[in-house]
């Protein structure tokens, strides 16, 4: 095992007072911060008075300097490894770091913190006892075969958007998953004007179809139902074709 370690860091969200203590002190006294995008992290730097040198690494060109960082950890560095809010590895980049750095042999720390999905599941008011994230969906390609995939999950499921196309992704799931399935729309986690609005699909559609929303969403909408025992027997009886 090697001296050196990577250690990733989740960000806040929104509130910069999130940030807990622990993870301060990490990117104080790493050797290196690799970030998303050094201009928003370095914001977060000088709000904690920190001067960690910092990199860019982003799916641009963590290939490129794959190599070179696990070199640094092989020798003894300790890397921290942040993205613009929230863990990285939960839709940003770091699976690849931290996934080679296992392979070499090289600790992998990660800490407790912030992201966007948990408080939004939570105030959904859905059911989270059981849930399914799945992030961004594709933009284009099998992006109608992923909704349809989605729509069949007995259990509440997660999506990211993005504003500008959270009326057309409520709109494709409204189609999929008929009118009346419950959801909710989160922005702005943890922010000023962070906002929860619950209702079916279709009133999310009309809503903000109307009111075009700014910052960052996330989707929470319910599972699908499955018929009771009594409606399976039903189905049964009468020779109704069912997929459940």
């Amino acid at each position: 095992m090697s001296g050196g370690k990577l250690v990733v860091v989740p960000t806040p969200v929104g509130n910069l007072a999130d940030m807990t203590p622990r993870a301060v002190e990490v990117l104080r006294t790493a050797s290196l911060v690799l970030a998303e995008d050094t201009r928003t992290t370095g914001i977060l730097m000088r709000h904690f008075g920190l001067s960690t040198p910092m990199a860019s690494h982003h799916k641009f060109n963590e290939h490129r300097d794959l190599g070179p960082l696990l070199d640094r950890m092989e020798a003894g560095e300790t890397i921290a490894l942040v993205s613009d809010a929230g863990t990285p590895g939960i839709s940003d980049p770091g699976f690849m770091l931290s996934r080679e750095c296992r392979r070499r042999g090289i600790t992998v720390e990660t800490l407790p913190g912030a992201t966007a999905f948990v408080p939004a599941l939570v105030n959904s008011g859905l059911p989270c006892d059981r849930f399914f994230f799945e992030g961004f969906l594709p933009p284009k390609k099998g992006r109608a075969t992923r909704l349809a995939q989605l729509a069949e999950l007995p259990v509440t499921f997660i999506i990211y958007e993005s504003p500008l196309r959270l009326a057309r992704t409520l709109a494709d799931l409204a189609g999929v998953c008929g009118d009346e399935r419950p959801a909710s729309v989160s922005r702005e986690i943890s922010k000023v004007h962070e906002t929860t609005m619950r209702g079916t699909l279709a009133e999310l559609v009309r809503f903000y179809t109307v009111n075009p929303p700014k910052g960052e969403i996330v989707i929470i909408v319910a599972g699908r139902e499955r018929p009771s025992a009594q409606e399976r027997q039903h189905r049964n009886k009468y020779n109704v074709s069912t997929i459940d």
